[in-house]
């Protein structure tokens, strides 16, 4: 039987002036260079009448568009909001699905290391790291704040967290700062051991069953992958609307 090995550590490919280069950043890259590359060749001739990629293009913008105003209720906070919630959908997607693409984990070189030889992948899902699910984490918590700093004021906003009214008050304060803190727990951790696993249960059927029967598999973490993206996107868009509304209510 192939031996299998897997990595929850993303391996280092090669180091640039002493910074570490490792496969999933590398994914990370070529995700922002075919995101970029489609949205260029998209709007490098726009046309009244689209067709091609810009049709299909405008057609992903136009239903995450109507998805975040239906959540918002408000256009102006749907405007505010878009870029944000769009950019880390597609973001993910791409991501996700790209690690499923020929080659990735399968391509690489043999390393010896403490007297075994190690196979090192040129390439790993993005999101199969979890450096870059808590680099998402962290722009999406801080989102959060920002915009509700920007729409409430600083000091409104921060009586969510600090507020001296009474004891119930303030111990209500401490929890509220607790939840945003364990908000980057669980954005990093659940899309990380979602698409991790995937990646090992994909391993595992094409070392046991190489033909045929993985194609299901594949097909399962196509859809695992959006629901990810949409899970994470439609978290933010949820949080930032809460951000803003928060302090209205009282």
């Amino acid at each position: 039987m192939k031996e299998i090995s897997i990595s929850i550590t993303p391996e280092i490919v090669t180091n640039i002036f002493g910074l570490p280069i490792t496969n999933s950043l590398i994914a990370s890259f070529l995700t922002t260079i075919v995101f970029v590359t489609i949205a260029y060749f998209a709007t490098r001739k726009l046309k009244e009448v689209p067709h091609g990629l810009q049709n299909l293009v405008e057609v992903i913008v136009e239903s995450l568009f109507n998805m975040v105003d239906g959540v918002t209720g408000d256009r102006k906070q749907t405007l505010q909001f878009f870029p944000l919630v769009s950019t880390i959908f597609i973001f993910v997607i791409l991501s996700n699905w790209m690690g499923l693409i020929p080659g990735f984990g399968s391509i690489g070189f043999s390393e010896v290391e403490e007297g075994h030889t190690a196979f090192i992948p040129l390439l790993r899902s993005a999101n199969s790291d979890l450096n870059t699910t808590l680099a998402l984490s962290i722009i999406s918590v801080f989102a959060v704040q920002f915009f509700g700093i920007f729409a409430l004021g600083f000091s409104k906003y921060a009586k969510k967290f600090i507020n001296l009214k009474s004891p119930i008050s303030f111990f209500v304060g401490i929890l509220e700062l607790i939840s945003e803190i364990s908000k980057l727990i669980s954005f990093s951790f659940r899309l990380f051991g979602n698409v991790f696993a995937g990646e090992v249960l994909l391993v595992v059927i094409m070392a046991l069953i190489p033909f045929v029967i993985p194609v299901p598999f594949f097909a399962l973490e196509l859809f695992v992958g959006f629901i990810q993206a949409l899970v994470f996107s439609m978290l933010t868009l949820v949080f930032l609307k809460m951000a803003v509304t928060v302090q209205e209510e009282h």
